[in-house]
């Protein structure tokens, strides 16, 4: 992959992240927080984007977006990777919610 290709992946995911984020605060805020890892302001800045600022935010060459799993157990959790039992998948990825989402309600 080429340098421009990788800009131009970085840009459209920027699109779609942007378009996304919009239409989730605006369909139910409290869950786009959530989903999202955004603070209450970064949510109303993004809500009022006219469609043209988020084009040209979207154009920018760093990734709007980012991983917000940074601990090594929500990685096993989320992956399977420490556990045997076949039922346990469902129960792995809530206990991964919910430490996700104490993070991020330490983090405001």
């Amino acid at each position: 992959m080429t340098n421009e290709q990788l800009l131009a992946e970085i840009r459209e995911a920027n699109l779609t992240y942007l378009m996304l984020a919009q239409s989730l605060i605006r369909q139910d805020r409290a869950e786009a927080l959530f989903r999202l890892g955004l603070t209450e302001e970064a949510a109303s800045l993004i809500e009022m984007l006219s469609p043209a600022q988020v084009m040209k935010v979207a154009q920018g060459n760093m990734l709007l977006c980012r991983f917000r799993v940074d601990d090594d157990l929500i990685w096993g959790l989320l992956t399977n990777h420490k556990t045997s039992r076949a039922g346990s998948e469902a129960s792995s990825r809530l206990h991964a919610s919910i430490l996700m989402a104490g993070q991020l309600a330490e983090s405001a």
